[in-house]
């Protein structure tokens, strides 16, 4: 079931003419015979419309912070704010003394009116001084929220105060929620500070292993990035740090004598692939770890760069044991999805990751889009050119890393590297739209609205989406599969994960609720007529 043209201008003329034409770039209608269809993304949203994106310092502190374990990370803000990024995902992680694992725990300034009106710094470094007599952590972090920004609370400088009374790291992350368009600013904001303060920071200078990675880009949500480090440490591979589920601040130390980088979500953590790549000489290559086939391609791609025998063939024992395990129970829950249709929206790269595990379930994937992607994301990065910087792209400041003329190695020759280029997405990535079916829907920082429309004309069986938007999808009578944190299930990455989304899914499909749920358009009238600009007719 396809989407004209027709149908999608019925669903935007119900808009305002301002709103429709903005809306109208953001959403494509897949083309094969257009290949290098234009999507606009990474814009804020319009006034009013209700979006599922997250705020900068959502981004920063509740995706790439908070799921480093032995660092305590401070919210300076209200206790809101706090609870939001810490509640919300479930990134697992494990110590070997569980005193330094410090994710179970939400630390917050707890900010009431009179920090607001006579300032919160005293209050920040009291905050610090508490944890710092509790727990005794090996660094600190400080994530600022809006009403810090607004204020003018100097964050900086009472780190690095704290840095002085205290002999360790504290950080200072001006990531208040307005400084971007979405969530993905404040990845930035981690990325640059996490660069610059913390890789490198040591005085290591070669891996302990051979066949060191880091894994780029994996938050361990369900357990995922345990999954697949079980895979990869079983084919030999030493993997330095993961950034940045399970983590650590002292894996992070020695990222930089990894001998390659997989980078795993893209949007998220990007910024730190291409500076290791400058300024340290690390290669980084694009992996996919959810899904059967993509795991395999991903396994074979690394394997391929090492360009060892031994390390291939282990890679191949690996991948036929392990789809052998599973094929069985993957054939049995195919019967239940088999021709099925699924919308697939949420943040990251899973909403185009998800889509080749959909396939192999016999799920066709007829609309996707992610919350907070730049076109790059879409397009892939040959359009990263084109992209013109906007006035809230300028509001976060780029950190310009050179090379590190006594560390800076080599790790592929010039010819290899565009030898292998031509055979694996070696820094490079295609996009969301080439793996779209044609005729189907590809849309950016989709809304309620939308939603709504788009459920009613094409009728999907399932919708993968994020935890804002999972209700509104339910009462609609769809199972909703939340790919955001799991719904407490998972892990859903690798071989093993790939089962529990089948099982997860099929559930769902089996499920007798659907039936006892109307939705809306059957007992109730949607939006009709006209919104103008001068009111409605």
């Amino acid at each position: 079931m396809a989407v004209t043209e027709k149908e999608l201008s019925e669903i935007l003329a119900k808009l305002p003419s301002k709103v429709q034409k903005n809306r109208s770039k953001h959403i494509l209608i897949k083309d094969e015979s257009k290949p290098d269809q234009e999507i606009e993304a990474n814009t804020r949203t319009i006034p009013g419309i209700i979006t599922n994106r997250g705020c900068a310092y959502a981004g920063c502190k509740g995706v790439v912070l908070g799921p480093l374990k032995d660092m305590i990370h401070i919210v300076h803000g209200p206790i809101g704010c706090s609870y939001y990024a810490w509640g919300t995902r479930r990134n697992k992680a494990k110590t070997a003394d569980p005193a330094d694992n410090f994710l179970n725990y939400c630390f917050s300034t707890d900010m009431q009116e009179s920090d607001i009106v006579f300032g919160g710094e005293k209050k920040l470094a009291a905050t610090i001084d508490e944890v710092m007599k509790i727990f005794n952590p090996k660094a600190i972090t400080i994530s600022a929220t809006c009403p810090v920004g607004l204020i003018g609370d100097d964050i900086q400088s009472v780190a690095k105060a704290a840095e002085e009374r205290h002999g360790i790291q504290v950080m200072a992350f001006n990531c208040e929620g307005y400084k971007g368009v979405s969530q993905s600013a404040g990845h930035h904001i981690a990325n640059n500070i996490l660069m610059d303060k913390v890789i490198g920071n040591s005085s290591e200078e070669k891996a302990a292993k051979p066949f060191a990675i880091n894994l780029l880009g994996e938050y361990n949500i369900g357990g995922d990035g345990w999954e697949i480090e079980r895979v990869l440490k079983e084919i030999g591979y030493h993997v330095v740090s993961v950034m940045t589920g399970d983590g650590s601040y002292e894996e992070l130390r020695v990222a930089h004598t990894a001998e390659l980088n997989l980078v795993q979500c893209h949007r998220s953590i990007n910024y730190i692939a291409e500076m290791l790549e400058v300024k340290y000489g690390t290669p980084w290559l694009k992996v996919n770890f959810i899904g059967i086939q993509s795991t395999i391609e991903s396994l074979r791609n690394m394997a391929l760069y090492f360009g060892d025998e031994a390390l291939r063939k282990k890679t191949e024992e690996v991948i036929l044991r392990e789809v052998a395990k599973i094929q069985p129970q993957i054939d049995q829950y195919r019967k239940i999805c088999d021709g099925k249709r699924a919308f697939c929206f949420v943040g990251g790269s899973r909403g185009h990751h998800y889509q080749g595990l959909f396939a192999e379930l016999g799920i066709e994937t007829v609309l996707a889009g992610y919350e907070f992607a730049h076109r790059d994301d879409y397009e892939g990065r040959k359009v990263l050119p084109t992209i013109k910087t906007d006035a809230d792209s300028k509001n976060i400041p780029e950190l310009h890393v050179e090379r590190d003329t006594s560390r800076y190695q080599v790790k592929l020759p010039p010819a290899i590297a565009a030898e292998l280029s031509k055979k694996i997405p070696l820094s490079d990535y295609p996009g969301l739209n080439v793996d779209m079916q044609n005729g189907s829907i590809v849309v950016d920082d989709l809304n309620h609205y939308e939603t709504e429309e788009f459920i009613r004309l094409l009728r999907p069986d399932i919708f993968a989406s994020g935890i804002k938007d999972k209700y509104v999808v339910q009462k609609m009578g769809i199972p909703a599969k939340q790919i955001h944190s799991y719904d407490y299930s998972g892990p859903y990455a690798g071989f093993g994960g790939a089962v529990n989304f089948a099982r997860d899914v099929s559930m769902a499909f089996a499920s007798p609720t659907w039936n006892y749920i109307t939705p809306p358009w059957q007992d109730q009238p949607l939006l009709d007529g006209q919104i103008n600009e001068g009111g409605a007719a």
